[in-house]
């Protein structure tokens, strides 16, 4: 958070670890070789609206069975502020067990997933004024964010903004690209940093062609703060907690963003790696993620929240893959035909 010109420690990851699977598999531990099982078919089928000869009303149509989900649009959301170096090495470190998860999965057809990932940080461009404690003066702060756009760095040797499944280095490219430093905004924004990344963005072309209207969009948020999220700037801060900080943006805003861009509720899920209190462990203290357990709930089943300090991320991504997993199985329709 606001803290490198006060001596606070800050730091926030949002991670937008995401993934999907089909309507029917298996899958073992983080720990265990992969293996699935080809899911058994199914079908469904919506009423009758036709009227009969005698020309009484159609029956009311039934509603649409949920989709056959075979593809997953994962956004990873990782803080890049103060000390989050030991989080993003964990994160490589069990991204090649994850991604040998995915790639075990299998829809009812018996096909495989075709999943993408992609990374942003919870930075915006931002300026802003620290109110000291002492002599009523304040501290001015300009600061350099990613602004959603996906990480494509030279040193990774990435092509592109994403990687993907027909990638024979996915694994080793985001291993490069989940480690997006410690030099971000001291102000975390998880949410408004995914909404830049799937509309602004898109809409600029800086991230236009990740998002595919048939597939589960999946976020990932790793962060050791809370999310902090506004769109203004020349405010004035007077304390670190974002709970209790004035000129935040409503969460239900972005669920109801998320909704639209997913073309439809239900076709999103999300998992967060936060504070689930003030907490420790050996990657360093982490505050109270109040505002993304809001995030979290308002998500239903396809929400799940694990802790930053449990240390090891491999159960989190495990549970993560569980949720998103769930969600693939009960894919509403699009609300775009």
């Amino acid at each position: 958070m606001i803290r490198r010109s006060l001596g606070l420690g800050t730091f926030v990851v949002a991670s937008a670890l995401v993934f999907a699977c089909g309507s029917s598999s298996t899958r073992d531990g983080f720990g265990d070789s992969p293996g699935a099982d080809d899911g058994a078919g199914g079908s469904g089928g919506g009423g009758d609206n036709a009227t009969d000869s005698l020309g009484t009303e159609p029956t009311p149509e039934q509603p649409a069975p949920p989709e056959e989900c075979q593809k997953m649009d994962i956004l990873f959301v990782v803080d890049d502020s103060g000390s989050m170096q030991e989080e993003q090495t964990n994160l490589a470190a069990n991204f090649p067990k994850f991604v040998s998860k995915i790639d075990s999965f299998k829809t009812k057809s018996g096909s495989k997933l075709d999943w993408r990932i992609a990374v942003t940080t919870t930075g915006r461009d931002i300026a802003y004024q620290i109110q000291l404690p002492i002599g009523g003066g304040t501290l001015p702060q300009s600061e350099k964010g990613d602004n959603g756009a996906f990480r494509m760095t030279p040193k990774c040797g990435t092509t592109k903004r994403w990687v993907e499944k027909a990638d024979a280095t996915a694994a080793k490219d985001f291993q490069c690209l989940a480690k997006v430093g410690t030099g971000g905004p001291s102000i975390e924004m998880p949410l408004e940093a995914t909404k830049l990344a799937l509309t602004d963005r898109v809409a600029d072309g800086t991230n236009a062609g990740f998002l595919r209207d048939d597939a589960l969009l999946a976020i990932v948020i790793l962060t050791d703060e809370d999310d902090c999220s506004r769109d203004d700037n020349n405010f004035t801060i007077q304390n670190d907690v974002c709970k209790t900080m004035q000129g935040l943006k409503p969460i239900a805003e972005y669920k109801t963003i998320l909704d639209a861009v997913a073309k439809g509720a239900g076709r999103w899920a999300t998992a967060v790696i936060a504070g689930p209190t003030a907490c420790e462990s050996s990657f360093g203290k982490a505050s109270e993620a109040a505002r993304l357990q809001d995030f979290v709930a308002m998500a239903g089943k396809n929400g799940t929240f694990s802790s930053i300090c449990d240390g090891d991320l491999s159960d989190a991504l495990e549970k993560a893959l569980d949720t998103f997993d769930a969600a693939c199985k009960t894919l509403p329709p699009s609300s775009v035909k």
